[in-house]
């Protein structure tokens, strides 16, 4: 490689410029490139560089620019430029001063108490949340001097609240060796974790910071709530406390994006002159991401305004304290009242091992709770229909005349006649017994009077999503004769321990379609609820064929049940049909006779029928 990119272009902001200000020597830009290559934080940005240094140190010009500052921003851009890093920058201070860290005096326990309580805010906000504001990041020496004390002013007074939300929006400055002393306060004792590597470039070392056994006073834990508040200016030591925590998955950050600082920065004199360079002469690396804060910044897992923030974190704290109780609650009612007994006791069990493992420790809102909880119930029974739901109120009855009946019938069913007088049925939704009972005659009017004669039929149940299961019996008895009762499932109802056989009924309104005819049922993998229940006892019975896709393998209507005293709710069925036959259908569904896809369906009946019919001529 000749050049380096980075000196190629940094030198092009200088070639064939005269020489007139002796106070700017030639030997400059090579000095300060030199500073550059020896301390910048991530050498491997500067390939090449000490080849470029040869040809930039044998041109001999010094720049025609006016003056220092003036040329300090030119040298700034330069450097920001080529390396891509807006934390490189240089500075024309004549009458610099340098920055002696200050150091800690020595102080009465009055005035040390004085001092904590101004540099640190403590308050336990209602229902036991505590809250602790840090605008400065102590070190490993000012907590060996102070240690005790702060243990006994403030983190005692931390340790027996509930949860804690930890406020960094105003911390911009900090010592790197205070970090692995806050991050294991709020981790476990029993093992060491990495927590972060550091990168030191003058010295060509890496640091790995761990967390430290044996901590002044005890430690939070690693189960109660932890929420970390962040500002644009939250900088340097702080973002890389928030982004370890976050990173263990201990804490969550609420507020804004940080302000993407450095763990380290220093500022180097070049050569002889006025000029000095400041460039951060280390960087972290985290040990789970293999990235870092700096530059990026850390992104919060809630995202809010600075001044938002506080009352989002209140609310987070809240719902995480009310978690354990809801999962709690949640495993019992299922335990308790799922259909199927063992499979209930096993989702149950599972439940309170995934809380146990802090699984549900890191929701942030009641939505993200129940779409978790949703998710871990279907992966764990492998039923759909056992999930969160809301608790809608039951609609107040609406009284229709009997025009309006006759208008959401028309609506509610698609009938025809296709070639060979072969009858088609289409619904999309069963009705409750009660309310179908009290309209039975319009639907035999105005439906049923027109598909009853035909000499085979195609019911369409690849748009039907179930519904009430209480008129299933009255739907099967049509295409059964009345002359014996069938029983065609048996119920089984977790809930209120009892059993109830479905039989065919005696008495029905209009004509049936009979025990003989042929009937083709059309399902797809939309098929569910009430709908599949219909095809298992007609499957089941041999009374129908089946053609289509396997159906949805939903449930019967499942009951709602409120967790505890939350708003949370719960989907849960409680019934299921007779199994002693075989397999019934809720969760896995209803394999058709003739497997094909949903929209061949229609298609492939009629063509079985229209066979069949002119076999019979």
């Amino acid at each position: 490689m000749a050049k380096a990119l980075f000196v190629v272009a940094f030198l092009l902001f200088f070639e064939n410029v005269a020489v007139t200000h002796a106070a700017f020597p030639p030997s400059l830009i090579v000095d300060m490139v030199k500073i550059v290559l020896d301390n910048y934080c991530s050498p491997e940005k500067l390939s090449g560089l000490k080849e470029a240094i040869a040809a930039a140190s044998s041109n001999t010009e010094v720049l025609n620019i006016p003056d220092g500052e003036s040329l300090s921003r030119v040298l700034s851009a330069g450097l920001q430029t080529t390396i891509s890093d807006p934390r490189l920058k240089v500075s024309f201070e004549p009458d610099f001063v340098p920055v002696v860290a200050p150091q800690m005096p020595a102080l009465l326990p009055e005035q040390l108490v004085a001092m904590l309580q101004h540099a640190i805010k403590l308050d336990i906000l209602e229902g036991n949340i505590g809250y602790m504001r840090i605008d400065h990041i102590l070190g490993e020496a000012a907590a060996d001097k102070i240690g005790q004390m702060l243990v006994d002013l403030v983190w005692n007074k931390v340790l027996p609240t509930s949860a804690l939300i930890f406020d960094l929006r105003h911390t911009v400055s900090g010592d790197i060796t205070g970090l692995s002393y806050i991050v294991s306060y709020f981790t476990a004792a029993e093992s060491v974790i990495h927590i972060d590597s550091v990168y030191d470039r003058p010295s060509n070392t890496t640091t790995k910071l761990m967390s430290i056994p044996t901590l002044l006073g005890e430690r939070y834990g690693t189960t109660k709530p932890l929420i970390i508040l962040t500002s644009k200016n939250t900088k340097g030591i702080a973002e890389d406390i928030a982004y370890c925590l976050q990173n263990l998955k201990r804490a969550t950050v609420v507020g804004e994006k940080t302000a993407g600082g450095s763990v380290k920065v220093d500022q180097f004199k070049v050569g002889d002159t006025d000029f000095y360079v400041t460039l951060p002469t280390a960087k972290s690396i985290n040990p789970i991401t293999g990235s870092t804060w700096e530059q990026t910044g850390v992104t919060p897992d809630v995202i809010v305004k600075a001044e938002d923030a506080l009352a989002t974190a209140i609310k987070i704290a809240e719902l995480r304290l009310q978690v354990p109780a809801i999962i709690k609650g949640s495993a019992a009612l299922i335990a308790d009242n799922y259909a199927f007994e063992e499979t209930g006791a096993d989702v149950a069990s599972k439940l309170k091992g995934l809380l146990e493992n802090g699984d549900y420790s890191m929701v942030v809102s009641k939505s993200v709770l129940e779409e978790k909880l949703s998710a871990d119930l279907k992966s764990l029974s492998g039923d759909k229909s056992l999930k969160t739901t809301s608790n809608t109120p039951v609609l107040p009855p609406i009284n229709y005349t009997l025009e309006m009946y006759i208008e959401l019938i028309k609506v509610s069913f698609h009938t025809d006649i296709f070639e060979n007088n072969i009858g088609y049925l289409r619904f999309d939704m069963f009705g409750e017994f009660e309310e179908v009972k009290t309209i039975a005659q319009i639907i035999v009017e105005h439906v049923w009077s027109k598909v009853v004669n035909t000499v085979a039929m195609i019911i369409d149940l690849r748009n039907n999503l179930g519904g009430p299961t209480t008129a299933i019996a009255g739907f099967c008895s049509y295409f059964f004769d009345a002359d014996q009762q069938i029983v065609l499932d048996k119920l089984t109802d977790r809930h209120s321990g009892t059993s109830t056989e479905l039989q065919t009924l005696p008495e029905l309104t209009g004509p049936r379609y009979g025990s003989k005819k042929i009937l083709i049922i059309l399902t797809s993998g939309a098929t569910a609820g009430a709908a599949e229940e219909f095809v298992f006892i007609m499957k089941r019975l041999g009374r129908a064929m089946i053609v289509g896709e396997t159906t949805s393998g939903g449930s019967h209507p499942p009951k709602t049940f409120q967790v505890g005293d939350s708003n949370v709710f719960l989907s849960i069925p409680t019934v299921h049909s007779d199994s002693t036959l075989g397999p019934a259908w809720e969760r896995s569904g209803i394999a058709p006779h003739i497997p094909v896809s949903a929209a061949a369906a229609l298609e492939t009946a009629k063509g079985i029928l229209n066979k069949h019919l002119a076999s019979q001529k």
